[in-house]
């Protein structure tokens, strides 16, 4: 549909409870844009957050994907405060979200710290944003 940010021939499917929402932490509105619209061809509803001090506008994610590029404290978001913090955001009490961490495949040092940091998935921008059903589908309950 016109508009929408749709290719034309796809609709989106139905979003999904809050519970299953994506929170994505990123400093970039191109990037921010992308997953929005690729998380509506899902299903999925996503919201956005410029960095991990900012308070998500909704109580429960199912996912929480950070963009290494520009965030600042990447590793730090991963650690045990963090953690905590992170808990308080996932689908029922107790529940953490998962964290996929995604950055430019030239920074494999970001890569490496969010993965040592306790990044349950760590990819490449471009494989998130390609693939990006399947990178988020594997993090399904």
């Amino acid at each position: 549909p016109q508009g929408s940010g749709l290719s034309p021939g796809k609709t989106a499917a139905a979003p999904m409870p809050d519970a299953d929402r994506i929170l994505l932490v990123s400093p970039g509105l191109m990037v921010s844009r992308r997953v929005a619209g690729l998380a509506a061809q899902c299903g999925e509803a996503a919201d956005t957050i410029r960095d991990l001090d900012v308070a998500p506008p909704a109580a429960a994610y199912r996912l929480v994907i950070l963009d290494l590029l520009g965030l600042r404290g990447y590793a730090g978001g991963l650690g045990t405060g963090a953690r905590e913090r992170r808990g308080g955001l996932g689908p029922r009490p107790g529940v953490a979200p998962a964290v996929i961490a995604c950055g430019p495949h030239v920074a494999g040092e970001r890569l490496e710290a969010a993965r040592a940091a306790g990044a349950d998935h760590v990819v490449s921008r471009g494989e998130l944003l390609g693939a990006f059903a399947a990178v988020v589908g594997r993090q399904r309950p």
